[in-house]
């Protein structure tokens, strides 16, 4: 059965932005992350697209930017997380937190790790 081609692109849209919905979830999980890890997460993640790009004429790919950015996150400051932070209220509490305990959590003392889930959970407390 062949399907028409608006109809092919809507399911490719779909696939590719739960692919990429799934990716962060699964970088969210993550315990420990090296400066390797993380370099490794960009890359995989590079791979994925080019792949994408060879399967499919969808452009731009749904979510890129989601994934880039929350990769990206794991360089930042404890001062330039804070921002980020209030900034990208699209991702889950949970994701945010491990961003704070992962990326941060051996070079930031507690009283800073706890303003960071102080600020998470102010972001997340309209939402309840």
């Amino acid at each position: 059965v062949r399907i028409p081609l608006p109809v092919s692109n809507i399911l490719w849209e779909h696939c590719i932005r739960l692919a990429n919905r799934t990716l962060v979830e699964g970088y969210a999980n993550v315990k420990k992350c090296s400066n390797e890890g993380r370099a490794l997460m960009q890359l995989d993640f590079q791979q994925f697209l080019m792949k994408l790009e060879k399967l499919t004429d969808i452009r731009p790919i749904p979510d890129k930017e989601f994934v880039e950015t929350y990769i990206k996150a794991y360089y930042l400051t404890e001062n330039d997380m804070e921002r980020w932070i209030k900034e990208h209220r699209e991702y889950s509490t949970k994701q945010l937190t491990n961003l704070v305990n992962v990326c941060l959590g051996s070079h930031i003392n507690k009283k800073a790790r706890q303003k960071l889930l102080a600020a998470i959970d102010d972001i997340d407390r309209p939402k309840r």
